[in-house]
């Protein structure tokens, strides 16, 4: 199944030295049968976007915990192929990985381009108040959410990570 997976840059680093990326607690999102459920139309495609807005929005809370160095205000997405358990009572885009993934399996990087840092760092500063219905907050993270994330080929990791 496609996995989206929330990170950030030291992440990133970590897959290109070590090979795998551990996802936070092992959580993913992902096009889960109660997630296509819940939509009445779309195709998969677009569900599958649903889940990948869930993990982008989860970098942006990862952001938050802070101590991220080179890139503070850049989501990151990784899309890998894995097997899991769908946890629907956490949401239901919302996945369980049984392990580690390893650089094989995945499928693409998304990183937040340059332009997207000011709207991610007022979504920073906004996510929790958001999470408590701040109108104000609601739209500074809407706003990060609607910015392009790049997308890199795994082969490209160790330049991203070099050049970036």
């Amino acid at each position: 199944m496609r996995v989206y997976i929330p990170a950030t840059f030291s992440m990133l680093k970590s897959l290109d030295e070590h090979g795998v990326i551990h996802a936070r607690n092992g959580w993913g999102f992902a096009a889960t049968p109660e997630l296509t459920e819940f939509f009445t139309s779309g195709d998969q495609e677009e569900i599958e976007a649903v889940a990948f807005d869930d993990a982008a929005l989860a970098s942006i809370r990862l952001l938050a915990i802070g101590g991220e160095e080179q890139f503070p205000h850049r989501r990151v997405v990784v899309s890998v192929d894995a097997e899991v358990q769908p946890q629907p009572e956490m949401g239901e885009s919302v996945v369980k990985l049984a392990g580690p993934v390893e650089l094989n399996d995945v499928a693409a990087i998304h990183v937040d381009v340059q332009e997207a840092e000011e709207a991610t760092a007022k979504a920073i500063d906004a996510i929790d108040a958001a999470d408590l219905g701040d109108e104000d907050a609601e739209l500074a993270v809407g706003d990060a959410q609607d910015n392009y994330m790049a997308f890199y080929d795994p082969s490209e990791l160790p330049f991203l990570v070099e050049l970036l």
